[in-house]
């Protein structure tokens, strides 16, 4: 790990020896024209992340260069980029960006330069590192409205320190733009990390989150007459427990010894209790093509949709399980993915996935590798749902609870009878 840093460093520094002089560009252009003060610490972490990435950093010096820079950030008087408001009704305190972020980014390259003189200890990944694999077509679509998140390091991207191990995944996807499932993805996990139920009560942490990211991008859609909405699907490892929190129609499933876990019920208008709630508050559900909130949105719950509020909810459900050790990983994904293929159906997709053969201009006769192995379960899954029909954009994100080159080889072993696919369990 550090003389990964180390080699990462004096590239980076080697194309940032200093920082940036006011009027050149950014190396990462601003998610908008005006951030709020509520919205900067996500908007500069998704930047510093991309800006990172982008140059092949270790995860984890890309989290604690961030979570330095941000800090940084936000401790430092920021009233010399504060806007004048514009109207009375204006809610919130907003920011030039692209000033703003040049003194985050001079941030991220001063601690960089300094590190790269002297660098700090670094902690390895915990022992129960998790490999995550993920992938995303825009499929027959116009545009690519999906978004996901991966966060290895979450404690070290927000500085956490009670010897909890803290992973954290999602799956947004986006209607009617791409701007709410973009705010979902950067904002969502900064929220959960300022719940003080973090610790002690994940579900209410993860509700709370939910809700206030909603709020949020309420106030920006009616700022900046946004009208797409999003649903998601996230998951908080803490040590042995899991946390899944959704609104709307992506879903996640756990897999354990082989067999589909049951976690959640997506929320569907047609979904019985879902369209009592909504006929409660004088709301219908009408079949156009598909069951839809008053004629317009196909699902029930989101972030954003603020025309079908409170119809269209922005309450999250979440439920919690305890690790065993016997699990083989989670699958999150959107309802392109899920149109076309049912829970009870992924384990056995994922045993197929495993048992095709290596592509030889990917790897030639070398044994594959952790990431290959799982990327290639990522791919064929979606492959899978596009053959089977589906049109919509597709994103699959499986989050290995034991080394998928355990599962490889215990998927190669011959089965008494490897077609038979056992009914999901339930919790």
């Amino acid at each position: 790990m550090e003389e990964e840093a180390r080699s990462f460093l004096r590239r980076f520094v080697d194309e940032f020896p200093s920082v940036l002089e006011d009027g050149c560009p950014l190396p990462v252009n601003p998610l908008s024209r005006k951030v709020s003060l509520e919205e900067l610490h996500g908007e500069s972490l998704e930047l510093g992340l991309r800006l990172l990435a982008d140059r092949n950093a270790p995860p984890r010096l890309s989290a604690l260069l961030c979570q330095v820079a941000v800090s940084q950030l936000l401790n430092a008087d920021l009233s010399p980029f504060q806007l004048p408001q514009e109207d009375e009704e204006q809610e919130v305190v907003l920011l030039q960006s692209d000033a703003v972020q040049r003194l985050f980014f001079n941030n991220l390259i001063n601690v960089a330069l300094a590190w790269h003189q002297n660098l700090p200890k670094l902690l390895p990944p915990p022992s129960q590192f998790l490999q995550c694999s993920v992938h995303a077509i825009k499929n027959t679509r116009r545009k690519m409205e999906d978004k996901h998140l991966a966060l290895a390091d979450f404690n070290q991207l927000f500085g956490l320190q009670d010897g909890i191990n803290r992973a954290y995944y999602a799956v947004f996807d986006g209607h009617g733009g791409v701007d709410a499932a973009t705010y979902a993805a950067t904002h969502l996990h900064v929220a959960l990390s300022k719940q003080d139920t973090l610790k002690t009560d994940a579900s209410t942490a993860f509700k709370t989150a939910f809700t206030q990211t909603d709020d949020m991008f309420r106030t920006k859609a009616k700022r900046e007459r946004l009208r797409s909405g999003s649903t998601g699907v996230a998951v908080l490892i803490q040590d042995q427990e899991l946390t899944l929190a959704w609104l709307g129609d992506s879903q996640a499933i756990l897999v354990r010894n082989g067999d589909a876990v049951t976690l959640m019920d997506p929320h569907k208008p047609e979904r019985e209790d879902e369209k009592q709630r909504i006929e409660d508050l004088g709301g219908c559900i009408t079949f156009m093509g598909c069951w839809r909130v008053n004629g317009t949105y196909a699902v029930s719950r989101a972030i954003g949709d603020f025309d079908q509020k409170p119809y269209v909810s922005g309450d999250a459900d979440c439920s919690t399980v305890s690790l065993q050790g016997d699990e083989d990983y989670i699958l999150l994904a959107c309802d392109g993915f899920f149109d076309t293929v049912k829970p009870s159906e992924v384990p056995q997709l994922v045993r197929d996935a495993f048992l095709q053969p290596a592509d030889p201009e990917a790897g030639g006769d070398d044994a594959p590798s952790e990431d290959a192995v799982g990327l290639r379960v990522a791919q064929q899954l979606v492959a899978q749902a596009k053959a089977a029909g589906s049109s919509d954009n597709i994103t699959v994100m499986l989050v290995f609870l034991r080394p998928p080159l355990q599962l490889l080889e215990k998927n190669s072993k011959p089965t008494a009878d490897s077609t038979t696919q056992d009914a999901p369990q339930q919790y």
